[in-house]
């Protein structure tokens, strides 16, 4: 098996700073939480949605699952890339009772952990002001099968017939 244990600000030296900006086919991301995170770019930091939007000019697909709606300057950010709401190549969708905290990369890595797509949980903040994080990066086949295959379960809708919550669901997907 191929697992590593991510503590702290190794998830994002880790798995946001090295693996993210290598995907080439697709980035699946499940947060309960969006806020602003900003990471390293050369000598300055740009936001991450820079690194997603990138991603998405390259021809990779983002997906992105969240619990609620994105914090005030995440949503400034995001508003400055066209290619989220001009391609088909990004996707996000809100479910109020999405908390797993899961990116898959490529189908050939993710990560599991406890930190939201957030700057206190994955970004580049001080020791001093970040959140207590744990993760695994897997490489682990299986695993990565199962995983998207859960999330894509999710992703089609197959969870929102017998969910109790539709009351507060902004779209159910199905």
């Amino acid at each position: 098996m191929s697992h590593e244990l991510l503590l702290n600000e190794e998830v994002y030296h880790r798995f946001i700073q090295k693996e993210v900006p290598e995907a080439r086919r697709f980035v699946w991301i499940a947060t309960a939480d969006v806020k602003d995170l900003h990471v390293a770019s050369g000598k300055r930091f740009v936001p991450f949605v820079q690194v997603l939007a990138r991603l998405v000019r390259e021809g990779v697909e983002v997906r992105l699952i969240h619990a609620k709606e994105p914090g005030p300057r995440f949503r400034k950010d995001f508003d400055q890339y066209p290619e989220f709401v001009e391609s088909d190549l990004f996707e996000q969708v809100l479910c109020p009772r999405m908390h797993m905290k899961v990116m898959i990369i490529d189908g050939v890595v993710a990560m599991v952990g406890s930190a939201n797509l957030t700057g206190a949980g994955m970004g580049a903040k001080s020791p001093r002001r970040r959140n207590f994080e744990a993760g695994y990066l897997t490489r682990e086949a299986s695993e990565i099968g199962q995983l998207m295959e859960f999330y894509d379960r999710f992703w089609i809708g197959d969870y929102c017939g017998p969910c109790q919550r539709r009351d507060v669901c902004p779209g159910p997907l199905a």
